[in-house]
């Protein structure tokens, strides 16, 4: 039997045992010397500020903040101060108003020497109308003979009583006749002056429109339709100032007695008489104690519809009180 070539010490040699040494498959090197982190940091990495320095030594630059994060904050800082000024203001005017009751009338709160009378004279045309040297300001109407606009011709002797004015009516050709009355609805001019005498034009032209057409100034201004807007005009022509209450009540009035009393139905008819009767219960009036456009405007609707006769009695009442003055009596004899 041969001899064996192996053995224990064989075997041990194999293994990398005491007996021989086994060569090291990479080398590290020692990284407990002082400065060795801080000279092989990779290039990728970010030094952070030490948290641990000693005490008393000077703190790190702080961070830049971005100049429109600063202009950001600055302008929420400003709004919430506006908003607390604000907030104290409303606080404040709250304890020295008391909110009015929703069914509050603001008619009650008109004052009668808010109003002034037609009669007084301070208006001035050229004043409100613009001076025109060597021109008589002319205002043209085009109106239906087949609907004539009674409270145009009431205000037309409204104006009479305070300007001197030029009237004058015409028929258009297509229109093929027109009753006598509203031919002479202006009356006989007994006067005859010159032109340049005059203050104002008033021409009125029967003629076959769907509604009443103004002209005025061509110039400088559009056509006015509609017999309400063009009452409106008119009736600034006397000058008188109304509070924002009392022109909205007299604006009010107005639409009403054109959409409603004039070309509403039935049922729309008799809510504003109603509404009506009701307003003239208060005061002799629509609007407060004197005659206003909203008074001249709804009587003309009435007699224009043909419903004077069955309205309320404060409605019956008011009539008759318009109808004794001498512009509402004067129109009175065109319907008869």
């Amino acid at each position: 039997m041969g001899a064996r070539t192996g053995g224990p010490a064989a075997a041990e040699r194999a293994r990398g045992g005491p007996g021989v040494a086994m060569p090291a498959m990479y080398k590290v090197r020692p990284l407990h010397s002082a400065g060795v982190l801080a000279e092989h940091l990779p290039s990728c990495m970010y030094p952070l500020p030490n948290l641990h320095r000693a005490p008393g030594t000077a703190a790190l630059p702080q961070e830049e903040v971005d100049p429109s994060l600063q202009a950001l904050e600055s302008r929420q800082e400003e709004i919430l101060k506006r908003l607390y000024e604000l907030k104290s203001a409303v606080d404040g005017l709250s304890k020295m108003i008391q909110t009015p009751d929703a069914d509050f009338d603001v008619t009650n709160i008109i004052q009668t020497d808010e109003i002034s009378p037609l009669t007084t004279n301070g208006a001035d045309l050229d004043l409100m109308l613009g001076k025109d040297y060597g021109a008589l300001k002319d205002v043209v109407i085009n109106a239906n003979p087949s609907l004539p606009p009674l409270s145009l011709l009431v205000i037309h002797s409204l104006l009479c009583e305070r300007y001197k004015i030029l009237s004058a009516v015409h028929t258009h050709s297509s229109v093929k006749s027109v009753p006598e009355n509203l031919l002479k609805c202006f009356g006989e001019q007994t006067k005859k002056q010159p032109r340049h005498e005059y203050q104002l034009g008033f021409t009125l032209i029967w003629k076959d429109v769907p509604k009443p057409q103004m002209k005025f100034s061509i110039q400088t201004m559009c056509p006015i339709e509609g017999e309400g807007n063009i009452a409106r005009f008119l009736f600034s022509l006397f000058g008188q100032k109304y509070n924002a209450v009392t022109s909205t009540l007299i604006d009010s009035w107005v639409d009403t007695a054109i959409f409603q009393l004039k070309e509403g139905s039935s049922k729309e008819r008799g809510a504003v008489l109603r509404s009506m009767n009701a307003a003239l219960g208060k005061s002799s009036w629509l609007v407060g104690n004197e005659l206003t456009l909203a008074d001249v405007v709804a009587w003309s609707a009435l007699q224009q519809t043909g419903a004077a006769n069955s309205a309320p009695a404060n409605v019956q009442k008011w009539m008759k009180s318009c109808e004794n003055l001498a512009p509402f009596s004067s129109v009175m004899k065109l319907l008869k």
